[in-house]
């Protein structure tokens, strides 16, 4: 059994209006299937599926204000709420206090403790490996607890090597925006069914995509429409692959963001999360906030 864990930075539960909200707009079968007929909105409320649950959760976690990536990321990561312990929400990168509480615990952690793999399964490009190294950027909170729970993030080698995918999924921003013309592209359904092969290699295995969050500050719409048609054949790729009897897969955001263009910040809307496999009904029952991810997946993945 084997948890597949997909992270979609920046995307909430937003209106119904095609003119700023990208979930309202794009065409996705696939995601609107999953979600019993419905929309990704801030009406859909709980939903289950043939193959899924559907539970609008919390990313405030009591705490007034915005909520902010490096505090989401950690709290979807430990099981701890971070906002609350720091007093504030907190991001995009991590600070010391965030740092010290991925270097204590994070999910990666606990399942290599246990004599299990986990990976993240990102390849970053040689300039972002470059940085990290000299000191001029920080990892993210994601980053930085695949980092602490052992892993040295892939990048050109794991890519070629067919054992990680680019951020966006299919590999085609490093051809375009990176000028990367000797790595792979996938089309999205590829992309999807890759991800499933890679993620049976380990115990607990996690993607995180952040163009979304980048697409939500800054727009437009149509651009938040290409990315959530491409992941909806992401997706559709995942299906046709996934025995959902081997495990979960689990979609899951940090706050709000893409779903509210016109502001060109966070929101403080609840976001998606998505079950899909056997134990999705169990897993998803109770589930209320980001805190309470990390908790069912050690139940689910600890138990076997």
């Amino acid at each position: 059994m084997h948890i597949l864990l997909l992270f979609l930075d920046g995307v909430g539960l937003g209106d119904d209006n095609p003119a700023v909200n990208p979930l309202a707009a794009a065409s996705l079968p696939t995601l609107t299937a999953l979600a019993n007929g419905h929309r990704w909105l801030r009406t859909t409320g709980i939903q289950h599926s043939t193959r899924a649950s559907f539970v609008p959760t919390d990313p405030r976690l009591g705490v007034p204000g915005k909520p902010q990536s490096a505090t989401g990321q950690a709290t979807i990561l430990t099981g701890r709420n971070l906002p609350q312990i720091l007093g504030e929400h907190y991001g995009p990168k991590p600070n010391e206090a965030i740092r010290r509480v991925l270097a204590q615990d994070s999910f990666f952690k606990q399942v290599r403790a246990r004599g299990l793999s986990a990976a993240l399964l990102d390849a970053y490009p040689p300039r972002l490996h470059h940085d990290i190294a000299r000191g001029k950027t920080l990892r993210s909170s994601i980053q930085q607890a695949a980092y602490d729970g052992g892993q040295e993030l892939f990048g050109m080698d794991e890519l070629l090597a067919g054992r990680a995918l680019t951020p966006e999924w299919t590999g085609q921003s490093w051809h375009t925006y990176l000028r990367l013309t000797d790595t792979p592209v996938y089309t999205p359904r590829e992309a999807g069914r890759r991800l499933v092969e890679m993620s049976r290699d380990y115990a607990f295995a996690m993607h995180s995509h952040w163009m979304t969050d980048h697409v939500g500050h800054r727009g437009p719409v149509e651009r938040g429409v290409e990315l959530l048609e491409l992941f909806d054949g992401v997706m559709a790729g995942i299906l046709e692959t996934w025995d959902d009897d081997e495990g979960l897969v689990i979609v899951t955001s940090d706050h709000g963001n893409l779903e509210d263009v016109s502001s060109r910040s966070h929101t403080e809307n609840d976001v998606p999360t998505l079950i899909i496999g056997s134990a999705k009904a169990a897993f998803a029952a109770g589930l209320r906030d980001l805190s309470d991810l990390v908790p069912r997946m050690a139940a689910f993945l600890f138990k076997h």
